[in-house]
């Protein structure tokens, strides 16, 4: 069950996920821009369209079970699911869950 306030992507196009994360970029790189920074300078660290969205993904998850933030096995979960319902991402989730210092197999 979905919380208040809260749109559930539910089986949204992988098209249409990176076209909404695109868009939250842009948004940022906007922001950004009028707050007076250099594109140059922050660019780098802004996530990829398909770590947005992986982002996006995890927070409906997170959102779906009460605001809760997962624990690391349920966060190994969450992640492996968004990559077996988007293979597109999988090398994406994998990165994450390094980075994250969460092990392929938890």
């Amino acid at each position: 069950m979905a919380s208040q306030g809260f749109l559930s992507r539910g089986r949204v196009s992988l098209e249409l996920l990176r076209a909404e994360a695109h868009q939250e970029r842009d948004t940022v790189i906007h922001e950004r821009v009028l707050a007076g920074e250099d594109p140059w300078d922050f660019m780098d660290e802004l996530p990829t369209i398909d770590e947005l969205v992986v982002y996006l993904l995890r927070a409906d998850a997170i959102n779906a079970n009460d605001g809760v933030l997962p624990s690391r096995t349920r966060e190994y979960r969450v992640l492996r699911q968004i990559a077996l319902e988007h293979p597109p991402l999988t090398r994406t989730v994998w990165r994450l869950l390094g980075e994250l210092g969460i092990p392929a197999r938890p």
